[in-house]
């Protein structure tokens, strides 16, 4: 794997997560598969709540037998508020939901289930749970919308219209909602789109490519090209809401608000696939641009001012170094695995 550069930042503290019950949803996921390893090897006392039974991945196998396992679904509030009560739980991670833009626009109200209806019954457990301390709730970039000014800064109007959006901007008002009539404390995280190690699902732009590029084909572009998107190495998303829990115990000013977490470093899917290109060699392999996406905001990307000024938080990688060490596991992960 290639050396990287990785920036300062301000650090965790482990003790702060030694021997605390925290709950993660969605703790299978991509991003969720991480911030369950960050916290295990702190030593916080976690517990999943998972839904459907997943194969391993290289993530997910480090700390599987390290947690404890409840298995149900984010909709059922009794087996949340259950999930909260028995385990003694002080930090809310909430990350379960319907990610895939694509599967959102083929099933809407799957979706709108599991991303709204969720999300109200993780906020009502925890509000029905007295030793919750801290709840984040993963919202996400798309909850903006269409906007007629970028950067997305946090006191934008959320402009949802499609389904996947839609449901992000309503799992966001909720949680305000929730800290404002009961002084839950919650805190919202928006993020751009995460890539890095550990990601299977080939359907996603990094990881598709990559393996594309690497196996000697042409990577596939579902969109025209042109989208300018932020993108964002998955620990540093994973730091980041670690490091707003933390915030959260110690300054309240934090708590009822949300956050913008990006590198600041938009570029189109074309831009991202030639840097992709550049690091693998693999620049005359021209990409495949189908322009079969529908329903895509052109242009989304994040200020990232307000995590700096007020957390502290900065990406540990530039946009450069997270993809140079992205394809440096993901080389070494399909020469060990792929037949």
């Amino acid at each position: 794997m290639e050396d990287v550069v990785v920036t300062a930042t301000k650090e965790l503290d482990p003790s702060f997560w030694r021997h605390r019950a925290v709950a993660v949803t969605g703790a299978t996921g991509f991003l969720g598969s991480h911030l369950t390893k960050m916290l295990v090897d702190f030593g916080a006392d976690v517990v999943a709540l998972v839904r459907d039974r997943l194969p391993l991945t290289p993530i997910t196998a480090a700390w599987v037998g390290r947690v404890s396992i409840v298995e149900g679904d984010i909709t059922d509030q009794a087996l949340v508020e259950r999930m909260l009560g028995e385990y003694e739980v002080r930090t809310v991670l909430h990350l379960a939901a319907q990610t895939q833009v694509g599967v959102s626009n083929r099933n809407p109200v799957s979706t709108f289930d599991a991303n709204i209806r969720g999300t109200w019954a993780a906020l009502e457990a925890a509000r029905r749970s007295p030793r919750v301390e801290q709840i984040v709730v993963a919202s996400s970039d798309k909850a903006y919308g269409a906007q007629p000014v970028l950067p997305y800064t946090e006191d934008m109007p959320l402009l949802a219209v499609n389904p996947y959006d839609v449901s992000k901007a309503c799992a966001d008002m909720l949680s305000l909602s929730y800290h404002e009539t009961f002084d839950l404390p919650v805190s919202i995280t928006r993020c751009g789109n995460f890539f890095g190690p550990g990601d299977t699902n080939w359907e996603r732009l990094v990881p598709g490519s990559i393996r594309a590029l690497l196996s000697g084909e042409r990577p596939i572009v579902r969109s025209d090209g042109t989208p300018t998107r932020d993108y964002l190495h998955v620990e540093d998303g994973a730091r980041a809401y670690l490091l707003l829990a933390e915030s959260m115990a110690r300054d309240p000013k934090v708590v009822g608000r949300p956050f913008n977490f990006s590198t600041e470093t938009p570029v189109t899917v074309i831009e991202l696939l030639a840097m992709i290109q550049r690091i693998v060699g693999a620049e005359d392999l021209r990409p495949d641009v189908q322009s079969t996406a529908t329903h895509e905001i052109p242009h989304q990307f994040l200020s990232a001012t307000q995590a700096r000024d007020d957390l502290g938080w900065a990406p540990r990688y530039d946009l450069d170094a997270a993809l140079r060490q992205t394809v440096g596991w993901y080389r070494d992960f399909l020469r060990d695995n792929e037949p």
